[in-house]
């Protein structure tokens, strides 16, 4: 059933638009009982809204960190509809914030975008953010995010030149800012001319504006904190799960192993002097 409300569940459950945290983590790394405990944490953390990546074995955006968190996931045997059906498992846990299903166009495409549309709003899922399809080409994903109330994230990159304009005005949830070309992963430094560029996509939208790709230092979250209204962080995050996955894993260990990472996440996003 579609939803008559004009107000989506994502818009429900943001509480702020400012100073955002939004964290990415792979579904099923290292195991899916793991990632619904993961994601709760992150939401003691801070967490305004999660992204839950969908693994995939072309995964064009993704740098080497989350293809090798995307392998193992595989192999405990997640999919497109095994990560949906994670959501559930969060909500019944405690998570509020709004999750974003990240995934690429061709398993979309192979699940049948009604169907994929109507299982995320069944299963408490608030947005679907896909990096391979174009803005030009999301006509019919964002009729059926309309009709469905799911929120279609879109993204910006410091090359969109002219369709900045025309991607910001018509973003939905929030607008995600690729700090720089090339795939995800930690960089040293941020670019430079990140400010301009920052600066003239929130001039045209009027959702939250949140940069990511690299972003892994508090220092980057503060500087960035100045300019945009949130960051995205996936690759660190990954990682610092990538280095306790064993821990995790165990029951006699994973309690341990969750608050030394909840430690380590409010550390990155710490805004304290």
């Amino acid at each position: 059933m579609t939803k008559t409300s004009t107000e989506t569940t994502f818009q429900q459950r943001l509480k702020k638009t400012e100073n955002l945290f939004i964290p990415f983590i792979m579904g099923g790394d290292p195991h899916p009982d793991v990632t619904v405990e993961l994601a709760y944490r992150l939401q003691q953390s801070g967490a305004d809204v999660l992204e839950l990546g969908v693994p995939y074995s072309d995964p064009l955006a993704d740098g080497p960190t989350i293809q090798e968190a995307a392998a193992r996931a595989i192999e405990q045997g997640m999919n497109l509809t095994s990560a949906i059906r994670l959501v559930p498992k969060m909500r019944e846990r405690g998570l509020e914030i709004p999750v974003v299903i990240f995934t690429y166009y061709n398993p979309v495409m192979q699940y049948g975008l009604e169907r994929l549309f109507k299982e995320l709003g069944e299963n408490g899922a608030d947005a679907l953010l896909i990096p391979d399809i174009p803005y030009e080409e999301s006509e019919e994903l964002r009729k059926l995010s309309n009709e469905y109330g799911i929120e279609l994230i879109s993204l910006v990159a410091p090359n969109s030149e002219d369709r900045v304009m025309r991607i910001a005005e018509q973003a939905r949830g929030f607008l995600y800012c690729v700090s720089s070309l090339g795939v995800t992963g930690e960089r040293a430094t941020i670019q430079p001319n990140i400010e301009d560029f920052l600066n003239r996509v929130k001039s045209y939208s009027s959702v939250p504006v949140a940069v990511g790709f690299g972003v892994s230092t508090n220092d980057q979250v503060r500087l960035l904190n100045q300019y945009c209204d949130g960051v995205i962080i996936g690759s660190k995050i990954v990682k610092l799960i990538e280095a306790r996955a064993d821990a995790l894993v165990q029951e006699d260990t994973r309690e341990e192993a969750l608050q030394a990472f909840q430690q380590e996440i409010e550390a990155l996003i710490s805004t304290d002097e």
